[in-house]
This record gives C-alpha cells, sequence and structure tokens, in this order.
C-alpha cells in the first residue's frame, strides 16, 4: 500500500431443483486489536421452527469466501459465481472465469419466489427468497407469506437438491452464518424481523422483533454478536447471545458522514443496503445515504461509509461539535449569493464517489472498501483505514456504458446490485440489475493505486480513473420495453432532465420510502431569481434563516398507493400522476429543468409512470381472517362517529384523494416554515403500518401516537376509549 496514504490516515424437502455443486475454504478470520470481547451467552434451546425436513451437517472443512449473503457472490473454493436474480425469480451460476459474451451459460434455476440474497458455503448454497407468489402468471402477483430460507446442497446427479425450506417472516432478505456454520442469520425487512436458524438441523430458533427495514446483516468473527442495518435511520443494531433463545437487542448510534454534517447535528440517513467487516472484525463499515451531507451544489446530501469500532461500539469519527463556523472565503460568498454552492466548501472534490450505494466489499490486501453506486453505476475504493473514507476516495470507476443518447441512461450495466471480489482481490464482479449484465472490473495495484484526475469545477465524472471493464449480458428484460425503461430511469441518477442527481429509488427505495421529512423551500439558483426545491436540511440552502427554510413535506410510498388517476401531492395539487412526475423533475435539483423541449420530459414520465403503475412490486401481505381485535379495530374505523372511513376510502386504496384543512392547526416543527396551505390529501393508508413516521411533517413517530395525538384533525376519534384506539391500530396495521 502506498506509504503516504497510511501517513495521511485518521486513524421443507420440496421437488429437487438441478443446480450446479460447490465447494471450496478459505481461512476463518481472526478477531484484532479493536474486535469487541465476546459477552457472555446462554446455552441454546431449541425452538419451534417451520421447515419440511432435517438439514445437513454443517462442512467442518471448508469456508465461504465471505459469510454475508449478497445479490452476488463467489462460490466456496469452486470458481463459480452465484446471483440471485430477483426480477426473473431464477438463481444463476457463472463459471469462472467468466466467459466471454455469446457463450453458453448454465441453465438458470427457477425459485418459488423472488430471491434477495444467496450465500454459497462448502456443501450448500443459501438462499432467501422474499415471498411465496399465489400466481406466478401475473406480472405483479399479490404475494403472501412467508419469506423463506431454501437449503440446497449438492448432489451427483441432480447437480444441486433443496434438502430443506424454513419459513420465515415475509420479505426475507439479507442473510449471514456465523464462524462455525452452525448459524444463519436472515433479516426480513418490511416485517422488521431477525431470525436465526440452526443449519445442522434447519430449525429456527428465534425470531425477534427490530426497527424499521432491516437489511445487512454480519456476524463478527467470534460469533457472539451481530450488526444489522437498516434502510431508514442513522442507528444500526447490534444482537447478541445469538446462541440463546432470548437474544438481546442494542441500538448502536452511527452518526452519518459526521466531517460532513452541521456542527453539533446528527444527519438522517438512508439506503442501508449493506455492511462489511474489517478482516480482524475491528470495524464495522456501513455504506448509505447521508441526508443532508454539506457539500457543493447539494440539495440531497451524499453517499457515506461510517465507521464503527466494534470493540466499544462507538463512531470512529464523532459528531462535530456545537458552534462551528462554516468555511468562508470571497469565492465561496459570492457563489453562495447567486445560490451555486452551499456554506461549507468542500476543496478539490466532488460530494460523493458514488450515487445510492447498493453493495459493498472488503479488499484486504489494499485494506479499503469497495463499494458499488446504483444511481451512477460507478465503482468505488474507499480507505478502509480513514475515518471519513468518503471524503477522499482512492480510486473511481465507471462500469455502466452504452448511455441512451436520448434519455442518458446505461443500456449496459445499469443499476449496479450485486458485488464480489475475486480470490486474489485483483477483480470485482458486478452484477447490474436493471439491464441484466455482469461486468468483471480489474481492480487498481493496492502499492501504488492510480492518481485520480484533476477535479473540474462542474464535471463530476472527471474523477473517474480508466480501467478494463468487461460484460456478458444474462437475460433479457421480464416485461415490455415501455416499463423497462422506466426501471432504468427509476433506478439511475444518470439523466439531468428527470432529476439533480438522485434517482427515484434514492428517495423511494424499491417504491417504498426513506421516512425523511423534506423542506420545501425557495431558494436563489443560477439565472433565476428564486425558485422552489426539495432540500434535506435547512443548512443546505444559502438563504435560511436560523436553521429555518421550507415547508415540511414526508417522502411518501409509492408502491401499491399509485393506482389511481389522482389527484397527487400533499397538497393534492397535482391533477394527475403525470402533472406529479413533472413537478417533481423540478423539485428535485438546484438549478431549473433542464431546457429540453415538452415531449421530451413527457418521454420520461410516460416510461416512469409505465414502471410505477405495473413494476414496482407491492410489500407483501398476508391473506387471511382478522382476529377479533382487529376486527373491533375495522368496526371503530368504519363507524360514523369514528368518521374514518369517510375520507379513507377503503376502494380502492384508503383514500379519496381529496384535501381538507386540518383544524386545530399545528405549529411548524424546529427547522421548519409554517406552510401556509391549510389543506392536505387524505393519504392511502394501504400497507400503512410500515411506514413510520406519520402525518404530512412525521412528527408522529408511531400509530398509536399519531391515534392518541390526533384531536379530531382526523376523524372524531376524541371519543375513543383506550381499547378501541388499541383495536383501531391493530386494524390500520393489517391494510
Amino acid at each position: 500500500m502506498n506509504k503516504l496514504r497510511r501517513l495521511a490516515l485518521l486513524g421443507l424437502v420440496g421437488a429437487p431443483i438441478a443446480l450446479a455443486a460447490v465447494s471450496g475454504c478459505t481461512d476463518k478470520a481472526s478477531p484484532g486489536a479493536d474486535a469487541a470481547a465476546p459477552p457472555s451467552s446462554a446455552s441454546a434451546a431449541a425452538a419451534t421452527s417451520s421447515t419440511s425436513s432435517p438439514g445437513v451437517a454443517p462442512g467442518a472443512h471448508a469456508k465461504p469466501p465471505v459469510r454475508g449473503g449478497g445479490a452476488l457472490v463467489r462460490a466456496a473454493g469452486e470458481a463459480a459465481l452465484w446471483i440471485a436474480d430477483e426480477d426473473h425469480r431464477v438463481l444463476r451460476k457463472i463459471p469462472l472465469p467468466v466467459p466471454a459474451e455469446g457463450a453458453a451459460l448454465p441453465a438458470p434455476i427457477a425459485l418459488p419466489g423472488a430471491p434477495a440474497q444467496v450465500l454459497a458455503l462448502a456443501d450448500r448454497v443459501l438462499v432467501t427468497i422474499r415471498s411465496v407468489p399465489e400466481d406466478l402468471a401475473k406480472p405483479n402477483p399479490i404475494t403472501h407469506p412467508p419469506g423463506l430460507l431454501l437449503i440446497m446442497k449438492p448432489d451427483a446427479a441432480k447437480g444441486l437438491v433443496e434438502v430443506a425450506r424454513v419459513d420465515l417472516p415475509a420479505d426475507a432478505w439479507g442473510i449471514a452464518v456465523s464462524p462455525d456454520e452452525s448459524t444463519v442469520l436472515v433479516t426480513s425487512a418490511w416485517t422488521h424481523k431477525v431470525s436465526a436458524i440452526d443449519l445442522a438441523t434447519a430449525k429456527l430458533r428465534w425470531t425477534i422483533d427490530v426497527p424499521r427495514e432491516p437489511r445487512a446483516v454480519v456476524i463478527r468473527p467470534d460469533g457472539a454478536s451481530a450488526y444489522v442495518t437498516h434502510l431508514v435511520g442513522s442507528a444500526v443494531t447490534r444482537i447478541d447471545d445469538l446462541a440463546s433463545a432470548t437474544p438481546k437487542i442494542h441500538a448502536v448510534d452511527l452518526p452519518p458522514a459526521p466531517a460532513r454534517a452541521p456542527s453539533g447535528k446528527t444527519l438522517d440517513a438512508s439506503l442501508g443496503y449493506s455492511a462489511v467487516l474489517s478482516d480482524d472484525g475491528s470495524r464495522l463499515f456501513v455504506a448509505r445515504h447521508a441526508l443532508g451531507a454539506l457539500g457543493q451544489g447539494s440539495w440531497f446530501g451524499a453517499m457515506t461509509l461510517d465507521v464503527l469500532a466494534t470493540r466499544s461500539d462507538t463512531p470512529v469519527l464523532q459528531k462535530r461539535l456545537p458552534g462551528l463556523p462554516a468555511t468562508k472565503n470571497p469565492l465561496l460568498a459570492k457563489l453562495t449569493d447567486a445560490g451555486l454552492v452551499t456554506p461549507l466548501e468542500i476543496a478539490a472534490g466532488e460530494l460523493t464517489p458514488v450515487t445510492q450505494p447498493r453493495a459493498s466489499a472488503y479488499r484486504k490486501s489494499a485494506k479499503t472498501v469497495v463499494v458499488i453506486g446504483e444511481g451512477d453505476d460507478r465503482l468505488a475504493e474507499l480507505d478502509a483505514l480513514s475515518a471519513a473514507p468518503a471524503i477522499k476516495p482512492v480510486v473511481i470507476y465507471k462500469v455502466g456504458s452504452k448511455y441512451d443518447v436520448h434519455l442518458n441512461i446505461a443500456s449496459v450495466c445499469g443499476a449496479p446490485t450485486g458485488l464480489a471480489l475475486s480470490e486474489d482481490d485483483k477483480l470485482a464482479y458486478v452484477f447490474c440489475r436493471s439491464t441484466y449484465d455482469l461486468a468483471t472490473v480489474t481492480l487498481s495495484d493496492p502499492e501504488s493505486p492510480p492518481p485520480l484526475p484533476r477535479v473540474k469545477p462542474g464535471e463530476d465524472r472527471s474523477r473517474e480513473t480508466p480501467t478494463e471493464v468487461t460484460t456478458i449480458h444474462l437475460a433479457d428484460d421480464p416485461g415490455d420495453k415501455e416499463v423497462m425503461l422506466g426501471r432504468r430511469l427509476f433506478h439511475n441518477a444518470t439523466d439531468a432532465l428527470t432529476s439533480g442527481g438522485l434517482a427515484c429509488s434514492g428517495c423511494h427505495p424499491e417504491g417504498r420510502d426513506d421516512a425523511h421529512v423534506w423542506h420545501e423551500a425557495r431558494v436563489a439558483s443560477n439565472n433565476e431569481s428564486e425558485r422552489v426545491i426539495f432540500i434535506a436540511e435547512p443548512e443546505l440552502a444559502p438563504n435560511e434563516k436560523d436553521g429555518k427554510i421550507g415547508y415540511a413535506m414526508q417522502t411518501p410510498m409509492l408502491a401499491g398507493r399509485i393506482g389511481t388517476d389522482g389527484p397527487y401531492g400533499w397538497h393534492a395539487q397535482n391533477k394527475d400522476l403525470v402533472a406529479r412526475l413533472k413537478e417533481g423533475f423540478g423539485l428535485h435539483r438546484w438549478s431549473s429543468v433542464y431546457r429540453k423541449g415538452e415531449g421530451e420530459q413527457l418521454a420520461r414520465i410516460q416510461y416512469l409512470r409505465a414502471f410505477a403503475r405495473s413494476g414496482l412490486v407491492n410489500p407483501p401481505k398476508e391473506k387471511r381472517e382478522l382476529t377479533e381485535d382487529e376486527t373491533k379495530g375495522q368496526a371503530v374505523f368504519l363507524s360514523a362517529a369514528a368518521q374514518c372511513g369517510k375520507c379513507h376510502v377503503p376502494d380502492p386504496e384508503y383514500t379519496d384523494r381529496m384535501a381538507y384543512p386540518l383544524s386545530p392547526k399545528l405549529p411548524p416543527l424546529p427547522g421548519f416554515e409554517e406552510d401556509p396551505k391549510a389543506e392536505f390529501k387524505t393519504p392511502s393508508l394501504r400497507f400503512v403500518g410500515g411506514t413510520a413516521p406519520y402525518f404530512h411533517d412525521g412528527r408522529y413517530s408511531t400509530l398509536e401516537a399519531l391515534i392518541d395525538q390526533n384531536n379530531d384533525r382526523m376523524g372524531k376519534t376524541r371519543q375513543l376509549t383506550k381499547d378501541e384506539r388499541a383495536s383501531l391500530v391493530a386494524f390500520l396495521r393489517t391494510l
């Protein structure tokens, strides 16, 4: 490694599934100086499970390349890659070295539902299944629990056969295995659960409730504790006593991008899809989006790689102390007055190495963390020894190519989702989900990383370093052309007309929401005296006053909520989805909408509208009879006394889409101005149980708080008894 860089650091059985065999080994990581001492753990206890057959005994001879799953992983010892292709509902095996474009590939293997992640052990392949469709023939079937863990093993005659499946909470997503390969942990995103499975018996040991949208899970080298990231929120969850029947959970604070946060302030975070540990387990790296990170021309924030010292569970870089001044110089003052930059200058660098981080890997030979960006089709290596790795990336590569001349979205390797490293650490393999390609990227020599190209103002792509990237196409689009083009636009942030640097999926991951409350603010912008945009934090606006600017507007969920004509917007100001998207094009940027013809805007809008209406997959919804308590809550909801169903009309989306004044009026939250518009559109209640916080300004963290403090602003709930309110909440969670 470059010595100068070191000096600069801041310290059931089902029908057999025909697949291919796997085997192999790597060395077990040993705890390092910062590795946490293992907490006391109770003896393992058997728990109830839902499985169709016994599992297979864990192999004691070989270790997987990584112990955490992904959309793409390298096989254990065998020269092959495994890809969990969620959109085609298949598992793919790709031999290594990767065949040339056009070469025959092994046939993909159909799965019982959409896979999220795969993990290859020496004698088993484990796959998480998000939910099981009732009718696979429908393009967007209504799904139902459970989620599944598929356990498969090599078979001499059939290749790979399913030996067990374990029922799990719906939306089974992330997966990790303990160092001794005895225990598998699985996160279930929508149902906010983490489950532990005994791999030898394929028995469910326990399932616990955790905060919203758990995604990545990693297990420390000592096997005693695990860390879980979340798609929303800044904290991570630590789970102790994994072998116990009663594990313990702890919220661990990890401030996002503290080096780019306003002084004394902890930013919000989103897109926490991935996390990795250093080789000795002393550091946890969480790639995500820091909402409101300060920087040049920022309105949404920046990608960050936040670092946790696992020995003490403390951030390597603490939040900035209160009262620190913003950097000022004469040139910056002029640019700030023109609305071109924000009060904090980040010298000699663009704001973010990659946009919308999706997967990461630890490169041991270079002491770097490799991160891929779904939004800009890039791969970055970040210094694993730095306290703020994202501020000064080691190297950045472009993975996407053949950009459409009209839409400016990649035709090859768009929206990277999966990442794995070669055994010698010299190559990165990338699965690109919006184009269904596999890329092989040649990484830099860790002893002499290439210098980053000189940064040119306003040309952030100038930081990309040329490298060898080869690709093969794995599958054709599973939907019609219009929907698939909409999908690419939804996930990629490379089209300047659609958005100013952040894709739709940046705020609406998987069509859900980031739980953030945005400032709809009037700010100065280039060539315009004033215009309205969304900003993540007041400090990003040059004309904020005393830390207050804009009106509070929470990100709404899209999936399952945009099937009607309209109107749309929190004030019901857009007559239909087309009008809403057009307004959105202008809100999501500093500068004005790029001046192109109306036809080009409408083309993008029609593609996005098609995908949003038929391409987004709804969260899993259990089809069952209501419980007695839920039935009581339904009666309250539909009663003339409570009047909930008067505006939240059940058919089709629990909303009449009309705007009503809220009285008595509530004062604005800190950091926001009072919205002069008193009328707000009735929001859809579909999937409301999974979309905390609540109200247009997100002031209520739970449904219970929303009902208790409603004060008859929405319906008539003041007269409800405590039991009636609890029943109402129970019913709302079933919608």
